[in-house]
């Protein structure tokens, strides 16, 4: 049997509202919060969890974005003030693992549910609203603690406690980070391998490519 590789600590759920947001309304459903007890990873979402736009957030290779409390760590030094789980809409904190180091593809069982690496989290101005600073979606960028996002892949329940455990990890090791540096890069090695790679989503690979032909 595999040995535990972390935790989750904080299950995070919320549903889309609208803000006011520099005289326009935006809405969005970044806000999430800490639920109790253990909820149903099904589908492309946890129960009680939805998004605001799933033309560019949510669906299959979005069903589930994690946080690790490690890096809410390192932004409470940065920023001065206690963050609790969920700040970045993050469905799920985690504790003792490192995302960045995560293989794309990567099976993960958390509670009964298996989970895949799918993609990482970029900012989009709505963590900006978040936060109450449009400039923080850049100071996140520059940090490059942008988590990550997994498939359900099969459904089960997940709650605070629940153990981590790395399944299967492809021969083919893309890391979550290694896609991040690529494209915060604008590297075209690193690009050209993204979009090549099997594992990740086509609409992403005909991304990488178009920024790999510009880069070159």
């Amino acid at each position: 049997m595999t040995a535990p590789a972390g935790a989750i600590l904080s299950v995070n759920v919320g549903r889309p509202r609208q803000v006011s947001w520099h005289g326009r309304t935006v809405t969005t459903a970044i806000w999430k919060a800490p639920v109790p007890g253990r909820v149903l990873a099904e589908g492309i979402n946890l129960t009680g969890d939805d998004q605001a736009d799933r033309r560019v957030h949510g669906g299959d290779t979005k069903a589930v974005y994690a946080y690790a409390s490690e890096d809410y760590a390192w932004w409470e030094g940065e920023l001065g003030e206690p963050l609790r789980p969920g700040t970045f809409g993050d469905n799920l904190t985690l504790v003792g693992v490192d995302l960045r180091a995560l293989v794309v593809g990567e099976r993960w069982r958390a509670g009964t549910a298996v989970l895949r690496v799918s993609e990482p989290r970029f900012p989009c101005f709505k963590l900006g609203i978040r936060m109450g600073d449009a400039a923080f979606v850049d100071r996140f960028a520059a940090a490059r603690r942008f988590g990550s996002y997994f498939t359900i892949e099969r459904a089960g329940m997940v709650g605070a406690g629940d153990a981590l455990e790395r399944l299967e990890t492809p021969e083919d090791r893309f890391t979550i980070g290694e896609w991040i540096d690529a494209h915060e890069e604008n590297d075209p090695d690193g690009l050209e391998r993204l979009a090549s790679h099997p594992l990740v989503s086509e609409s992403w690979r005909s991304h990488a490519r178009r920024a790999a032909a510009r880069a070159r």
